[in-house]
């Protein structure tokens, strides 16, 4: 008896295929089912755009006429909308994990589970298909920052390097939500700790004003924010101003890691 069990075991591990083969195909498929949603309602694009849009007219120009923000000599609203980029996609992804929950509540989520499709890759494709919305948010703002007569590096490399930068720092917030998921494991609180969140991790980065104008413990905050390496990194691709772009890049993809890391370890404890 033991024998047949042990020979059935060898037959199961020898079809079902390996994580790391599974994984590339199970992310392509969230991100054409993110895109069917998408393209079937884009309401949630248009009306999305409405708060980068508020942030660059009305706050921006404000700023642009004062000048009380040092900014190393350029205009405030060419210095503050890489910032408002990488808002957008904080925006869209610090909410995510209600998607997730959303699932679990109609049973979706352990039907997933109960497949071969590893937990890592039903949060990287979730990861990446908040990813591929902050990007089309990202896009919307390119154009609105053209009309109001940003001067950015419009080379269309750079520009796909920002979409990049702003697609990885969504999927990390997005896995910071399903995070949070795990362990609130409810709509309602994770609302109210996305809500407690969203502006101080806004707030505690360079998107609106340098570093050095900060006040010591907001320094502190701020060089642990990943925010605030997404801002230096779109600042730095598509404004020309000094940045890390190495260091950028591996504390981006550090904590995209840790995330993903973090969010597959609860997704178990979610499905109960």
């Amino acid at each position: 008896m033991s024998a047949a069990h042990a020979e059935l075991r060898a037959a199961s591990a020898e079809v079902r295929p390996h994580w790391w083969r599974l994984l590339p195909s199970r992310v392509w498929t969230f991100w054409v089912v993110e895109l069917y949603r998408i393209r079937h309602d884009r309401t949630e694009l248009y009306t999305r755009a409405i708060q980068p849009a508020l942030w660059l007219v009305i706050f921006g120009e404000t700023f642009n006429r004062l000048r009380v923000i040092p900014t190393g000599g350029l205009p405030y609203l060419d210095y503050m909308a890489p910032g408002i980029i990488a808002q957008s996609g904080l925006f869209i992804a610090i909410f995510y994990g209600i998607q997730i929950i959303w699932e679990r509540d109609a049973g979706v989520l352990a039907k997933l589970l109960a497949t071969p499709t590893p937990r890592v890759a039903l949060v990287s494709g979730k990861a990446f298909a908040a990813g591929l919305r902050a990007a089309i948010q990202s896009v919307i703002v390119f154009a609105l920052s053209a009309l109001l007569g940003v001067s950015m590096n419009w080379n269309p490399l750079h520009l796909a390097a920002a979409v990049l930068v702003v697609m990885v720092g969504s999927a990390f917030f997005s896995t910071l939500s399903m995070t949070i998921a795990g362990v609130v494991l409810s709509r309602e609180r994770l609302m109210g700790i996305g809500q407690a969140l969203t502006m101080p991790l806004f707030f505690a980065s360079n998107a609106l004003y340098p570093v050095h104008v900060m006040p010591g413990w907001l320094q502190a905050l701020s060089v642990v924010n990943p925010l605030s390496y997404e801002v230096e990194a779109l600042r730095g691709i598509l404004v020309g101003t000094p940045a890390n772009l190495l260091l950028d890049g591996l504390v981006l993809a550090a904590a995209l890691v840790a995330g993903v890391t973090a969010s597959s370890t609860l997704l178990g404890r979610l499905a109960r």
